[in-house]
């Protein structure tokens, strides 16, 4: 079991037991009966709360006139002049009508984001690093890019796209393509946690490594200190 960080101490000991009881009826089991609330869980829910926190703060200083560093920085993210903005990729992968795709995949780009950037806060895990984060954002995107294919070109339109151009090579196609659409799912969810997850490792390895080096050299100044004193 994993160990509870302050964030899920405090959340669980507000809201654990309304939430156990909601599992329990939904007959979903927990790993901790005492901690419901997962760690990762405990960060989604500081990072919404600190986006939401951030953009109503934003959102009342927005000025055309006078843009502050903020806004400049969050317009940057939307689009820049390295073409690696949000609106950018959209434009660059859609090419007409990206806009109307903005609002979800910015909201999901932003969350991903701030999931990520969080971890550089001491005693605050990245809650990217636990797979079942990366897996809620996939099926999101997922869901909605073929509801928006469904939407746009009818059921039947947006079916055909599964069976290719060629009528003869058409069973082959579908299977191919069904396949190909469901492990994105699995390709999306494990390119963000093991990105995340190798992170961390990397940065416990080298905070390991600096901790060491500064011991040996304690030791050795505490040596060189003792040699001078008993001379």
């Amino acid at each position: 079991m994993e160990k509870p960080i302050w964030v899920a101490v405090i959340l669980n000991h507000l809201l654990g037991k309304p939430v156990a009881a909601l599992l329990a009826a939904l007959h979903i089991p927990v790993e901790s009966p005492e901690y419901p609330i997962s760690n990762a869980v405990s960060m989604e829910i500081l990072v919404f709360v600190a986006a939401v926190i951030f953009f109503l703060w934003l959102k009342a200083r927005i000025s055309v006139e006078r843009p502050g560093a903020t806004q400049q920085v969050m317009e940057m993210v939307l689009t820049n002049p390295m073409g690696v903005g949000i609106r950018d990729l959209l434009n660059d992968n859609i090419h007409h009508g990206g806009e109307r795709y903005l609002p979800l995949i910015g909201t999901v780009g932003i969350f991903i984001l701030f999931c990520n950037l969080i971890n550089v806060i001491p005693t605050l895990d990245a809650p990217t690093a636990t797979v079942t984060v990366p897996l809620g954002c996939a099926i999101v995107v997922f869901v909605y890019y073929n509801l928006a294919g469904i939407a746009k070109h009818g059921l039947g339109g947006h079916g055909k796209h599964f069976l290719g151009p060629i009528a003869p090579m058409a069973p082959l196609m579908l299977l191919i393509e069904v396949f190909s659409h469901a492990f994105r799912l699995l390709s999306l969810t494990v390119r963000l946690w093991v990105n995340m997850l190798v992170s961390e490792m990397l940065y416990v390895i080298f905070l390991g490594m600096m901790l060491s080096i500064y011991v040996a050299m304690a030791k050795l100044s505490g040596r060189d200190m003792r040699r001078r004193f008993f001379r």
